[in-house]
């Protein structure tokens, strides 16, 4: 491995159990799809940069993996040996690693002082509870504490704010895409306000949602995003990799912002061929799209889950050893070039 974690660490803390229980599966059930095969299809997102990106700078060329890994409890070495054994079964050190958190939780925890010691960019996916109430400036205390210590953090940090802010359950909190942008807007203003440089702004809605058309009215404009992003999923839907981002890929290639896969997976329901088949379409679905500057696993099997909500990769070698094939091969191991 590239990296060694200390996993007999004092002070444990507890995670957020948010991320266990928010996996973005597509819409409801609908009829068996056969295993998708490798396609040839030509890129739609084919800038290549340099992009403005903010601190976190994407790689000149291939991609930077990273994952969000569910630990077996939620305790900070459970955390840590989580991402350490996912790593060893991959044979590599991950680029950065996906967290979830509310703002009423710590920040930095163990586990991320820990992956950011060890050479890992942290990507936070950060809640907010309602964007009218942001806006009201009623939290601004809260948020600037946020801010300080984001900045004391010290490391480049790709901050998801509220991703999946589109989901139609996130409706009432959101208000509408104009409130959200409201929000975005004086949240950002707050951070240059604390003097924060070291967080890039990561915009990130469902891929059901530019399917649907109704993502893009949230986006807050170039000059307010660092990296676009889409959680896309073959989960009730057994689909190419490349079908379901397309909609995705036809807006962001008007955009010149990087692109980040803030989470994927193939469910468990399809079965080992076709999950395996799966991945290894979406690597050349990747490469085949060279402003997708970084791409995230979501290996979890969140609890009372369906096995069409069930992403994680352990349990089935076969599809195991076809992620680690992604994962080691040239075009995602960018710092080794």
């Amino acid at each position: 491995m590239g990296r060694r974690l200390a996993v007999a660490l004092a002070g444990i803390g507890v995670l957020t159990a948010t991320a266990v229980t928010l996996a973005t599966c597509g819409p409801a059930p609908g009829p068996p799809s056969t295993a998708p095969s490798a396609g040839t299809s030509a890129g739609i997102a084919t800038r290549t940069g340099p992009f403005q990106a903010g601190p976190v700078v994407p790689p000149p060329s291939g991609a930077l993996l990273g994952a969000w890994v569910k630990p077996a409890v939620l305790t900070q070495p459970a955390r840590i040996d989580a991402v350490t054994t996912f790593e060893a079964q991959l044979g590599r050190a991950l680029d950065f690693v996906n967290t979830y958190r509310r703002l009423d939780e710590p920040f930095p925890t163990m586990s991320d002082k820990a992956f950011a010691d060890s050479g890992a960019t942290l990507m936070l996916s950060w809640a907010i509870d309602d964007t009218r109430v942001v806006t009201s400036g009623s939290q601004d205390t809260v948020l600037r504490a946020w801010a300080r210590r984001l900045r004391s953090f010290g490391y480049p940090v790709l901050l998801r704010f509220r991703w999946e802010m589109d989901r139609p359950n996130l409706q009432a909190a959101m208000w509408s895409a104009a409130d959200y942008i409201d929000a975005w807007k004086h949240v950002h203003a707050l951070f240059n306000a604390e003097h924060v440089t070291n967080v890039s702004w990561v915009w990130c809605p469902t891929v059901e949602g530019f399917a649907g058309g109704y993502a893009p009215p949230f986006y807050p404009g170039d000059d307010e995003v660092d990296w676009t992003c889409v959680d896309a999923y073959a989960g009730h839907l057994l689909r190419p990799f490349g079908e379901v981002l397309r909609p995705f890929l036809n807006w962001a290639a008007a955009h010149p912002k990087p692109i980040v896969i803030g989470e994927f997976g193939v469910a468990a329901a399809w079965g080992t061929a076709a999950r395996a088949a799966w991945l290894t379409d979406a690597a050349a679905v990747v490469q085949r799209n060279p402003q997708i500057k970084a791409v995230s696993y979501f290996d979890s099997d969140p609890d009372g889950n369906a096995p069409e909500q069930r992403f994680e990769l352990g349990g089935d070698p076969p599809v195991l050893s076809a992620f680690a094939a992604l994962a080691r091969s040239p075009y995602f191991n960018t710092r080794s070039r």
